[in-house]
């Protein structure tokens, strides 16, 4: 039997679906993107990979296509073509697309049609393209150079917050020191935890829904760091808009706290651009990563962008996948 496999790698781990006779399994491994001298380990990750999919009880024995949406391509991602080595014999791949995760979180949610995706999870990009000739990139510099309104930004802004309570500075929240005393103990022992980590940004993240929670109990600290993610998100949507339609959506497990986030950052986006319209996400990232393996076992996507590689069963790469930017990429 054969079929076709989604996989999302992000900040806060991976997730599958695979398809196989009119039937969906799911999969998910909550761990972070394994990384080697910072960047995306692709050896490792690969194994993951196929362990997910192998556990995933109605897996067939090849896959027709495969798509994998991951973090960081293709600035901390090297040789992508590392996961067809690895998973193409296994799964007897006729097709597997390598792309950035904006990619697949704008097709999960808005299909294969032009218009602007904020992906917010651990970190921020946002990709406003038609997948032809426009592909604009905003944020997605990584949480100490960007990521503005995601996850590990809310959760780092939200620990500073409680750590100037501790202290005795203004600004602080003893709302908020309370929520990292109950997940991570002593400030020092977060210090500890953050710093020694290969992964800091999945821990800051890991401290978002605390301060989701001080906002809904009325901490107006916590509440001013999820209107100011809010604006952020918008300030970031609006970035990457030239040249298409404004029509808007997002994804990512940031947006799960709509009653805090939406208001801002859709008011940031109208007041920004004037005539914006909204469209909720049809889909996720993992099912958009779907959605582009089937595409691809039909022919039907080819590579446009760096964002974007496509092998086929011959063992090659589409040349295309190699061409410079095309023109309106940021």
């Amino acid at each position: 039997m054969s079929g076709f496999a989604g996989v999302d790698v992000g900040g806060g781990g991976i997730r599958t679906r695979i398809e196989s006779g009119g039937e969906i399994a799911y999969g998910e491994d909550p761990a972070p993107v394994p990384r080697a001298e910072g960047r995306v380990d692709l050896d490792r990750l690969a194994t993951r990979i196929a362990s997910l999919i192998g556990d995933a009880g109605r897996a067939p024995v090849r896959l027709d296509g495969m798509a994998v949406g991951v973090t960081g391509l293709p600035g901390l991602v090297r040789e992508p073509e590392a996961l067809w080595r690895a998973l193409g014999e296994r799964f007897g791949l006729g097709t597997l697309v390598v792309a950035g995760d904006m990619v697949t979180t704008h097709v999960g949610a808005l299909g294969f049609r032009p218009g602007v995706v904020v992906a917010a999870g651990t970190g921020v990009i946002t990709l406003g393209t038609d997948l032809d000739r426009v592909w604009n990139q905003s944020d997605g510099w990584g949480h100490l150079l960007g990521d503005h309104g995601g996850g590990a930004w809310i959760g780092g802004q939200g620990l500073q917050a409680a750590l100037r309570a501790h202290d005795g500075r203004a600004g602080g929240s003893p709302a908020l020191l309370e929520h990292l005393t109950a997940r991570f103990g002593h400030p020092l022992d977060l210090v500890a935890l953050v710093y020694e980590s290969a992964s800091p940004a999945h821990h800051l993240a890991s401290f978002a829904p605390s301060v989701a929670d001080a906002a809904r109990a009325g901490d107006p600290v916590a509440r001013g760091i999820w209107t100011e993610a809010g604006r952020q998100l918008g300030q970031t949507a609006v970035a990457a808009a030239p040249g298409l339609d404004p029509v808007f959506s997002w994804g990512g497990r940031v947006f799960d706290a709509a009653d805090l986030l939406m208001e801002p950052f859709q008011d940031t986006v109208r007041d920004l651009l004037p005539g914006a319209r909204f469209t909720p996400p049809a889909g996720t990232s993992a099912d958009g990563a779907l959605a582009l393996a089937r595409a691809a076992a039909a022919g039907e996507v080819r590579p446009r962008h760096p964002y974007l590689y496509v092998y086929a069963a011959s063992g090659s790469r589409s040349a295309a996948a190699a061409a410079p930017p095309p023109p309106r990429t940021r």
